[in-house]
């Protein structure tokens, strides 16, 4: 048995804006999961199949490049899977340069002919009638593609922000600019702390408004709130300067891309870098197959082994709204799995509940007696994922 989460009339409203505004948009123009943290995690071998859900596509270029026998992209959101397909298609149609300058720079300004002439018919259906209203979301010279949808859009109104405060923007420049922790902990506790964590930030980061826009549902925001002293604010803020003190900003694209709105060669993810690049065209892509379903409908119609799955955060908004799918899809995980198969996922939770109160099977079993974790891999790991919004990283196995 499932246990549901009781709703207040301010958890219903603050779901209906998460679901109005994510069933009409593109939510994540980039992943927010560190790839190279679940590389060491997943130890992906030559004859492995995963499943994955999409988000922007940028982790499932990297993990492919590990060489794994196929991968499962899975998303429910089409327009999640339409960014997927253009990344594909332009990985097989565009010389290096013209794919830089559209997913590295961000705007590419003859990319409209490169999309007619080069990338749309390798695209679904769907994906074209995206991608055909939104082409100037890439050939707007004064704008960049990752100021666009809605993590785009917190980006850009951070973007304006820092416009109006010069110093700040100063500041945050020169601690991206730093190429020793030494220098970089000096310049933020010096130049960047005193300046950043006004009132009005604050306040903004603790709207459900804001985390709607950044792919953020009300019950992540609650148990962060729940377990958090200063609330989402605070939270925010202690993950930040975990970040900006004891992890190098200049291998860190995530943040950089974020305040800048465009990759370096030198700082951006693996799928953008000239011999990766060039791996992926010569056929490491062909093993890469999009779908846009849930996790559940993905596996009832397929029937291939599966033996990594990367859940992303997913299970924490299903679990209170939504248990009985979420205990249909790990049945179903649990019958596609490998003797050996590995689950990855993420959670704003350190310890989730619904690990002990989700049931599943036809035993009543919890969730956690299907899985052995691996906790100290897992907190090892975590201390250097370089995105680090998340209390909960989960490394485990199915119990055999």
């Amino acid at each position: 048995m499932a246990l549901r989460t009781p709703q207040t009339l301010a958890d219903r409203f603050d779901q209906q804006v998460f679901n109005a505004i994510y069933s009409r948009a593109l939510v994540y123009n980039t992943c927010w999961e560190d790839p190279a943290v679940d590389r060491l995690a997943l130890q992906l071998g030559h004859n492995d199949t995963l499943l994955v859900i999409t988000s922007a596509g940028c982790n499932v270029l990297d993990y492919a490049l590990t060489g794994p026998h196929r991968i499962h992209a899975v998303d429910a959101n089409p327009r999640q899977n339409a960014l997927m397909e253009l990344k594909l298609a332009g990985i097989r149609q565009l010389a290096y340069d013209d794919f830089f300058k559209t997913f590295g720079d961000g705007h590419h300004p003859e990319f409209r002919d490169l999309y007619h002439d080069a990338l749309r018919d390798a695209l679904s259906p769907f994906a074209q009638a995206f991608w055909d209203k939104r082409i100037d979301w890439f050939g707007n010279p004064r704008g960049s593609f990752y100021y666009h949808g809605l993590s785009g859009i917190v980006a850009r109104s951070f973007r304006a922000y820092l416009k109006l405060r010069p110093r700040l923007a100063d500041s945050i420049g020169e601690l991206f600019d730093t190429q020793t922790l030494d220098d970089q902990r000096h310049v933020y506790d010096t130049r960047v702390r005193p300046l950043i964590w006004t009132r009005g930030v604050n306040w903004a980061l603790s709207r459900q408004l804001t985390m709607s826009m950044l792919g953020v549902p009300h019950p992540q925001r609650k148990e962060v709130m729940n377990q958090h002293r200063h609330g989402v604010a605070g939270f925010v803020q202690e993950s930040l300067e975990y970040v900006f003190r004891q992890l190098p900003v200049w291998t860190n694209y995530f943040w950089s891309v974020y305040i800048n709105g465009r990759y370096t060669q030198q700082c951006c993810p693996e799928y953008l870098k000239r011999d990766n690049f060039a791996a992926l065209k010569a056929g490491v892509v062909d093993h890469i197959q999009v779908h846009t379903c849930t996790v559940t409908e993905f596996l009832q119609d397929h029937d291939e082994a599966i033996s990594k799955y990367v859940l992303l955060d997913h299970m924490d908004w299903m679990s209170s709204y939504y248990p009985e799918a979420l205990a249909e899809e790990w049945a179903f995980i649990l019958q596609r799995a490998t003797p050996d198969a590995r689950v990855l996922f993420r959670s704003a939770r350190e310890a989730p509940t619904y690990l002990e109160h989700l049931e599943v099977g036809t035993r009543g079993q919890r969730l956690r007696d299907h899985l052995v974790f691996h906790d100290d891999l897992a907190a090892e790991l975590q201390q250097l994922d370089r995105v680090h919004t998340y209390a909960g990283f989960h490394v485990a196995d199915l119990r055999g």
